[in-house]
């Protein structure tokens, strides 16, 4: 059973509309609690989502005339 999938775009979206909402300051403690418990689920949804992109990236890299693709993780760990 896979939950309802939120796009990344659509999850920025929705938290940068809670970040602004508890720095106006205007939004009652209770409101604000349940603000916050839901931009940090979505933080870690979004991250999550970051994550697995990341891990589907591969650099095309050219070495001695021959090119090849390379994990992301394993380029950026070797820095090159």
């Amino acid at each position: 059973m896979e939950e309802n999938k939120i796009t990344f775009e659509d999850g920025m979206k929705r938290l940068e509309e809670i970040v602004l909402g508890l720095e106006k300051g205007s939004v009652a403690l209770e409101d604000a609690m349940e603000l916050f418990t839901e931009g940090t689920r979505l933080s870690r949804e979004l991250q999550k989502i970051l994550d697995e992109a990341e891990s589907k990236i591969k650099m095309i890299t050219e070495e001695n005339g021959q090119v090849t693709a390379v994990d992301f993780e394993t380029k950026e760990a070797t820095g090159v």
